[in-house]
């Protein structure tokens, strides 16, 4: 009894630690400030970072390039003091700043797999939407998150609904067109993208 007790109460502790999440919510000023537009037609790009001994997938994240270019790292530690978060969902993401996401993730123990595929700019608009409202998340649910969010969305009925990056990589990687690149770092003190933007914090 008291083994099924626990088979019964560890799946609604897990749920309610993913309700858990501290929310971070920066002022409007600094998110309209912060407002980048790349001028590239509107796509949604999954990162994934895949330990290279074994392959299993350790986090998940989208960029979204609709009316802004935003990136929602949900669970995630990446941060800089000049890219202003809201729940998990960060604004003002430049080349520089998605670079320096890359780089960050990228070493020698992990890969990260880039895969973007080009959307109508109402899809991309509904992404970024989703992303604003879904609210902190806990660690260990990034990839829960990222498969709600994508599989709310025309066009990504395909993804499931999992916690599993591997899976949502997998799905993502049989959509119409995705473009798929992978992102080698081998040197452990190769952090040539973060003193750069670093330096450019600094410099502004």
């Amino acid at each position: 009894m008291r083994r099924l007790a626990l088979s019964l109460t560890l799946p609604l502790a897990l749920f309610l630690a993913g309700c858990g999440a501290e929310p971070v919510w920066a002022p409007d000023d600094a998110v309209a400030a912060a407002r980048y537009v790349s001028g590239e037609a509107p796509s949604i790009t999954l990162y994934t970072v895949v330990r290279k001994k074994g392959g299993e997938g350790a986090h998940s994240g989208l960029l979204i390039d609709g009316s802004q270019r935003v990136m929602f790292d949900p669970a995630g530690t990446w941060h800089h003091p000049r890219i202003p978060e809201r729940n998990d969902l960060h604004y003002g993401i430049t080349e520089q700043f998605r670079k320096f996401y890359i780089d960050y993730h990228a070493r020698e123990t992990f890969d990260v797999i880039e895969q973007k595929v080009y959307v109508s700019p109402g899809v991309a608009e509904a992404a970024i939407q989703r992303a604003e409202h879904y609210g902190a998340v806990n660690k260990a649910f990034c990839g829960a998150s990222v498969s709600d969010i994508l599989k709310g969305l025309p066009g990504f009925e395909g993804i499931p609904k999992t916690f599993f990056p591997n899976r949502i990589m997998k799905a993502f990687g049989e959509l119409p067109g995705v473009q798929t690149k992978v992102h080698h770092d081998g040197d452990p003190d190769n952090n040539h993208g973060i003193l750069l933007i670093q330096k450019d914090a600094a410099i502004e």
